[in-house]
């Protein structure tokens, strides 16, 4: 079974950067599609980003493109998420997602890890 841990979350001011990680465990599990979703509190969850297997396909939410930039290094079973230019809307929790294939991955991944917060302050 993967196991995904994220970190990386935080208290930033609205304009600013942060870099979410999600580590995933099990090198069977690194060749999967990844995604990131969040959940603001009163909110349902909702997807932000994928990232197929190679890096070398990619999805976003219309909200966060050109904002934030998913990747992934597969030596290190680490993906990552980039956000730029972060609003105070963008403050949820931020949950990292695999599955065996991408359109799982984006619609109703099986794996989860707990989540990390981000808030962003106006």
């Amino acid at each position: 079974q993967v196991q995904l841990v994220e970190s990386g979350g935080g208290l930033v001011q609205a304009g600013g950067s942060l870099k979410l990680s999600c580590a995933a465990s099990g090198r069977t599990y690194s060749t999967y599609p990844k995604a990131w979703f969040r959940q603001a509190p009163g909110k349902e969850r909702e997807f932000v980003a994928a990232i197929n297997w190679t890096g070398g396909y990619t999805r976003y939410e219309d909200s966060v493109k050109d904002r934030f930039t998913i990747s992934r290094d597969n030596a290190k079973n680490t993906m990552y998420l980039q956000m730029n230019s972060l609003k105070p809307e963008d403050t949820a929790t931020y949950y990292c997602a695999a599955d065996s294939s991408f359109s799982l991955v984006v619609s109703s991944p099986h794996y989860w890890g707990q989540g990390t917060q981000v808030t962003v302050s106006s």
